[in-house]
Formats: structure tokens, C-alpha cells, sequence
């Protein structure tokens, strides 16, 4: 009996015993989707009673992927806040995003981490268009804690690997509103289909072969590459061809986005055909994209198997 009541008595010194580390049950918002306050860069996550925040600057969030096996990291410091709280009722966004929260339900607790890194990983969420094309509509930010640490009224509370979650943002969108004319540069050899603040831009190497005024009995063919090049730009405003022409480039508008074609392969993608009609004593050339795939940073779009870029007439 003493020996039994000796080693009950030594466990209840060892579980007495507190380094600072204390033991709690686990911070659980994996069900629970991630908002952001309208007018401030707080991302947060709402379970009953509890919250769960990050404080960190809106221009973290690319509006773009991040390369495979490269997130973002940050370190947990006062520019990129994690912090948790409980309440004594049901809590909600009046609580953090007004500039003057709700005071009730009132706060409880709060844990504040003081270390650990942030890790942000990026990947485009797409739409289907017409012709089996994609276009991006989001962006999803998949975003975990690596050995954070909570300050808490008792003690640290630390997670190795902690998932905060996923938090999606809106791409730019990107209207594609061309009509079926387009025009030939009255400076160069481009072609222009300009609708607004946009610009459908093709270069070629060899315009006089492509754009030759006789009729095809088949389409012309070239291949999106080093020679052959297509881009798409979006401007702050209305853009022309004079924009273009310009000894000086204009300082407005301002270019916003740019998207290049990705290299083609024969007969396969990135091809650009070019059919030729008379139209009384002119030629009426028209263009259509076959599998072109456009790409910025590390994001891609795929335009479509089939598209009218569009038809302009030369005069012989």
C-alpha cells in the first residue's frame, strides 16, 4: 500500500510540475471557412464562440500561383498578426471588422502568437468558356502556421503545423471583349484587336507571305513562338493604335497585365491560321487561334481550341 501510495503521490508531482508549456485541447477551425473584413486587411474564422485572426497585409495574396513547392513565408510579427480569442457568446464579424467593434459578447481570452512563420501556397481556380477555353475567376491561398507560438494567460501553446486553411480572392478579370475586325498598324506590321483598355496584339516575322493578298484554297499556318508573337495587354484606360506608333510611349494609360502566348508546336497548339477572300477588288484576311495558351508569371489560361481573332482587309 505505501508503494502504491508512493507512486500515485510521484505522478501528481510530475503533472504538477509546469515548465511555461501548457497542454490544451487543440484550436479546431478546419470546418470553418475563411472571411475578410471589407475595409481592413484581417482575414478570420468564426466557430461559436471563438475566433480566429490573421492580421496580415492584403498585398501578401498574389493575383497569381506561386511555383510548385515555393509558398510564400512570413514571420509572425507585429506586421503579420495571429491571434486567437474566446468569448462568452456567439461571436461575429461585428466584433473584429468594424472600426469600432461590438463590445458583446465580451472577451474572455486571447492568445497571441510571438513566433512561428506563415506559409502562403497559390493556385489559380478556373472557369470553362466557350471552345473549351479557361479563364481564372480566383485565387485560392492555402495558408499554414509552421511552429507557431501562442502566448496564452497560462503558459505557451505551440503547433509544429498548424492549417490555418484555404482563403480565396478575386482575380482580375479579364473582359476579352473583342468584335470580329481587327486592324493592321499604321506604324509596323501588327495586328491590333483593341476593345477599350484592352489590346489583342499579333507580331509576325513574315507579314508579306502570311497576309499575302491571294486566295488560299487551305489556311495559311504559322506557329506561336520566337517569330510569331501574341499578346494580350490590359491598360488603365482606352488604348490605340497611336498609343503604339509613338516615338515616345505615352505615360497614360498605364499597363496593368500582360499575357504572352505560350510557344506552339506544329500541328498541335499555338497555331495561328489565316484564311484569304476577295471582297471586290480587295482581300479580306481572317484569322483564327487554334489551342493557344496564354501565360503570366506562374499562371495560365488556355484561350480556346478555335478562335476568331478576327478578319481586316488590304487593298492590292
Amino acid at each position: 500500500m505505501k508503494r502504491i501510495l508512493g507512486i500515485l503521490s510521484l505522478l501528481f508531482i510530475i503533472n504538477a510540475c509546469d515548465d511555461g508549456d501548457l497542454t490544451i485541447d487543440t484550436i479546431d477551425f478546419s470546418e470553418v471557412s475563411a472571411k475578410k473584413c471589407d475595409l481592413k486587411d484581417i482575414i478570420y474564422k468564426v466557430k461559436d464562440s471563438e475566433m480566429l485572426i490573421l492580421a496580415i497585409p492584403a498585398s501578401t495574396f498574389p493575383n497569381d500561383q506561386t511555383p510548385n513547392g515555393t509558398p510564400i513565408t512570413l514571420p509572425i510579427n507585429s506586421s503579420n498578426q495571429v491571434i486567437y480569442r474566446q468569448y462568452n457568446g456567439t461571436v461575429s464579424s461585428d466584433n473584429i471588422c468594424p472600426t469600432v467593434p461590438s463590445a458583446t459578447p465580451s472577451l474572455t481570452e486571447e492568445w497571441k502568437a510571438t513566433a512561428g512563420t506563415i506559409q502562403i501556397t497559390s493556385t489559380a481556380l478556373y472557369a470553362t468558356t466557350t471552345g473549351n477555353g479557361t479563364k481564372i475567376t480566383k485565387y485560392n491561398h492555402y495558408i499554414v502556421f509552421k511552429n507557431v507560438t501562442f502566448q496564452t494567460p497560462n503558459g505557451t501553446q505551440v503547433y509544429e503545423n498548424y492549417i490555418f486553411g484555404n482563403y480565396t480572392t478575386d482575380a482580375t478579370a479579364l473582359a476579352f471583349g473583342f468584335d470580329n475586325e481587327v486592324q493592321k498598324s499604321s506604324c509596323d506590321d501588327r495586328i491590333f484587336n483593341f476593345n477599350g483598355s484592352e489590346a489583342l496584339i499579333l507580331d509576325v516575322a513574315n507579314y508579306a507571305t502570311l497576309f499575302e493578298n491571294a486566295v488560299t484554297v487551305t489556311p495559311r499556318k504559322a506557329i506561336i513562338g520566337s517569330d510569331n508573337k501574341l499578346t494580350y495587354q490590359l491598360y488603365t484606360n482606352q488604348v490605340t493604335d497611336a498609343y503604339f506608333c509613338a516615338t515616345t510611349p505615352p505615360t497614360t494609360p498605364t499597363l496593368s497585365q500582360e499575357w504572352k502566348a505560350m510557344d506552339g508546336v506544329t500541328d498541335v497548339s499555338g497555331i495561328i491560321e489565316v484564311s484569304t477572300t476577295t471582297l471586290g477588288t480587295d482581300f479580306q484576311h481572317t484569322i483564327r487561334l487554334k489551342k493557344v495558351t496564354f501565360k503570366r508569371g506562374n499562371s495560365t489560361f488556355y484561350l480556346g481550341d478555335d478562335v476568331l481573332y478576327g478578319s481586316f482587309i488590304t487593298t492590292p
